[in-house]
């Protein structure tokens, strides 16, 4: 129990804190619009492909140790992961260099992992949703989110990085501050 305890906190610290919230791989997509199409597809795919396999996951793992979860999802991220750079590599070489980075930056972020636990709640709480195509829809949903999201923020980039604002405020402060009140405003029309 202590090395799930561990585990757990290593990866909300790395996912978390160290990602502010996956925001670092969101202002790198907002800073252009090539990163902006490399890296929400990247997410895309791996929110979609990833939701599959957790479906297969939450089909197969018992309640008994439904702790591990995390650590199955973390493994599948992995492999998909590996599987992607490898497919990279073998079939589109001469993007591989260009590609990886992407590829580096979607697969242990924060939001990729945040859906396949959210999916898993949203399972858990409606048996209908419980299904391979219900787990692959949320999981391409929240790649489309991504994107929507990437979109609002690439809208501010240049206004919130420019010299009318002060220096210290500047950039990741900036950006946070606006993410905010978006959030806010997006969650009140709930």
């Amino acid at each position: 129990m202590f090395l799930i305890n561990d585990l757990i906190a290593l990866l909300a610290a790395n996912l978390i804190l160290s990602q502010a919230l996956g925001t670092s791989t969101i202002f790198i997509a907002a800073g252009s619009r090539k990163n902006l199409v490399a890296t929400a597809g990247v997410i895309t795919i791996f929110t979609t492909v990833g939701s599959a396999a957790a479906y297969l996951i939450d089909l197969v793992l018992q309640p008994s140790i439904s702790d591990l979860r995390l650590l199955f999802y973390t493994m599948v991220i992995g492999v998909l992961y590996a599987a992607l750079l490898v497919a990279v590599y073998k079939f589109g070489s001469r993007w591989f260099e260009e590609l990886r980075r992407y590829i580096h930056l979607s697969a242990f972020n924060c939001a990729v992992m945040g859906t396949l636990f959210t999916i898993n709640k949203r399972a858990s709480m409606d048996g209908t949703v419980f299904n391979l195509g219900g787990y692959v829809t949320a999981g391409f949903e929240a790649g489309i989110g991504f994107i929507i999201a990437a979109l609002i923020l690439t809208a501010a980039y240049r206004k919130l990085n420019s010299s009318k604002v002060p220096a210290s405020f500047r950039g990741f402060p900036a950006m946070l501050v606006y993410l905010g009140i978006i959030s806010m405003a997006v969650y009140s029309l709930k």
